[in-house]
């Protein structure tokens, strides 16, 4: 995979908010609401970075993608987004590569010869596709989009439908379409490649202190050097569809593009659960999606049919609710660690959600386990992928209900190691053979391996609200382990400058100290005086989400060497 990307290209930093989570829903249908959703959040205490707006905020289909607010409902976009930023979060919006005829983009690209002449979605509207592959339309495209959207504050870009969706019966127009590079046909599964090429580098061009970040629904070799993230489409709410995200995404991610997730709840739930987010049923396939989404590489709820908000499953105190907050809280607190990795994806083409053959390649049972992976280098994560609590009536007419009377268990492999760490209890557990784990509703297995070093931070309300500090650094023993931990300004490209700063941290197993290293590099607005609470995880000291109140060393950090011993 190194080799890949250094072939076709590395994937750069996305800014530490984007590592946050992503509330988002088909669709919200003005300001008022789309601005509520934040307030809702910040009222209720309940981490939240990014919000998105999907399609036809500009109106009728006459005015698609038209990268306007064309909708009446949202009357002042520009106040909107201020009022997001002001309740610091970050919002993406839906731009597609086709265009309606009343729109100003679609008649400039038209009348030089730049748009294709096949139908493509919505069917018989007249809309069409611009020619991503010819630079004089990708310039146009980022022009609109940059005077209409990114002008006035949009953080991130959703391009949506970068297949591009194409209407046509039988492949005759497709098959005869030219692009500037040659026929439609030769060059189609590379569209994506080149409309996300277009954004990033413009935006780059256009300042150098916000980050690119593009979700999109396509993608083609090489796409990760532009600043993408890519989402695994419209699918089902289904527990089978559920448990095959998990081979999908690692499979995705062992091509070599590091980023990807998947709308959590799956995006149509149609009538597959009945009065969708008030029925315990889903509520229970939601929550247990949830819990995966918190160990993808982004972390995000959407879907049509019903709302995805976590106050729409009830209100704290409520199991559904309660899950959800637990997990949102432990993204949070993980994040010092997540954003450590993803500087490892960029600077040493890494990789975060990782197929267990890529790191235990001496045992022959992990070639086949497609339901279990690691998350960066330290957490073995096994989602639970069929219900336990409630039951779906037949034909989903029906609202589901729960039986919490009895905990169940969930099956998984602990590969060959120096042994293993329950995230939950602390408890210490040999490797190389199958566990099963108890599993109540708010407990996905998570196991630690020895020889792991996991820094994190404090509760967050977002993810730039404070600095990591005091930083909690759990040390798992058993054997030799090394972390670095990276920070820098959080949202600009001054990364690529050398400016940041990396602290090694490493455990020796045989001296059973631990080494905080002199700290290389430095950047405005770097902590310079620092604590780190040391804790050796044992059972039921260092476990969970929760804060350890007694850490077994406190060490005060102004950047020079210091050793620790057990």
């Amino acid at each position: 995979i190194a080799g890949y990307r250094d072939l076709t290209g590395q994937s750069p930093m996305f800014g530490k908010w984007a590592f946050g989570f992503w509330q988002s829903r088909e669709r919200y249908t003005s300001q008022d609401e789309i601005v509520g959703v934040v307030e809702k959040y910040r009222s209720l205490k309940v981490p939240l970075d990014n919000i998105v707006q999907d399609w036809r905020y500009w109106g009728e289909t006459e005015n698609w993608n038209s990268t306007e607010f064309g909708n009446p409902s949202f009357p002042n976009p520009k106040e909107m987004i201020e009022k997001i930023h002001k309740d610091h979060a970050h919002i993406m919006i839906s731009v597609w590569p086709s265009f309606g005829v009343n729109t100003a983009i679609y008649k400039e690209l038209k009348r030089k010869g730049l748009l294709y002449g096949f139908e493509t979605f919505p069917p018989e509207s007249g809309v069409r596709v611009y020619d991503a592959f010819n630079p004089q339309a990708r310039n146009i495209y980022w022009k609109y989009i940059n005077k209409n959207l990114f002008s006035i504050g949009i953080d991130a870009w959703w391009l949506d439908a970068t297949e591009p969706e194409q209407q046509e019966k039988g492949e005759g127009k497709i098959n005869s379409t030219q692009t500037f590079l040659g026929s439609f046909q030769r060059f189609r599964n590379a569209f994506p490649l080149e409309t996300c090429r277009g954004v990033y580098e413009h935006q780059r061009k256009t300042t150098p202190k916000k980050r690119v970040f593009i979700l999109t629904r396509s993608a083609f070799a090489g796409q990760q050097r532009y600043g993408t993230c890519i989402w695994s489409g419209d699918i089902d709410g289904e527990w089978n569809v559920f448990r095959n995200q998990i081979s999908a995404g690692l499979n995705f991610c062992m091509s070599g593009i590091p980023y990807w997730t998947t709308d959590i709840g799956g995006f149509y739930v149609r009538d597959n659960y009945s009065q969708g987010v008030t029925n315990p049923a889903y509520q229970e396939l939601y929550v247990r999606w949830f819990e995966f989404g918190t160990f993808c590489p982004l972390f995000r709820s959407h879907g049509t049919s019903t709302p995805r908000e976590i106050y729409n499953f009830g209100s704290k105190g409520y199991w559904a609710f309660d899950a959800q907050e637990k997990y949102l809280n432990l993204r949070y607190r993980l994040l010092p660690y997540i954003y450590s990795i993803a500087w490892k994806v960029t600077h040493e083409a890494y990789t975060m959600m990782r197929g267990l053959p890529m790191d235990f390649t001496d045992d022959p049972k992990v070639l086949n386990i497609g339901n279990q992976y690691m998350f960066g280098p330290a957490i073995l994560v096994r989602p639970v992928t069929e219900a336990q609590y409630t039951k779906k009536p037949e034909g989903g007419k029906q609202i589901g209900k729960t039986d919490f009377s009895t905990i169940h268990s969930t099956q998984l492999y602990l590969p060959q190691c120096n042994g293993w760490f329950d995230f939950w209890t602390g408890k210490k557990i040999d490797g190389g053979q199958e566990w099963s784990c108890k599993t109540p509703i708010d407990i996905m297995p998570l196991y630690i391996k020895a020889g792991s070093i996991i820094p994190l931070g404090p509760y967050l309300q977002y993810a730039e609200e404070k600095p990591a500090d005091p930083i909690e650094l759990r040390v798992y023993t058993g054997a030799n382990a090394t972390f670095k931990l990276f920070e820098d300004e959080n949202d600009n490209h001054d990364y690529e400058r050398g400016i940041y700063s990396v602290i090694q941290i490493k455990w020796d197993e045989n001296s059973q100290t631990l080494t905080i290293e002199k700290r290389k590099g430095g950047f405005p607005g770097m902590i310079k005086d620092r604590t780190f609470n040391i804790v050796f995880v044992k059972e039921n000291h260092g476990i969970g989400v929760d804060i350890e109140k007694i850490p077994d060393k406190i060490v005060h950090y102004i950047g020079n060497r210091i050793v620790v011993r057990k």
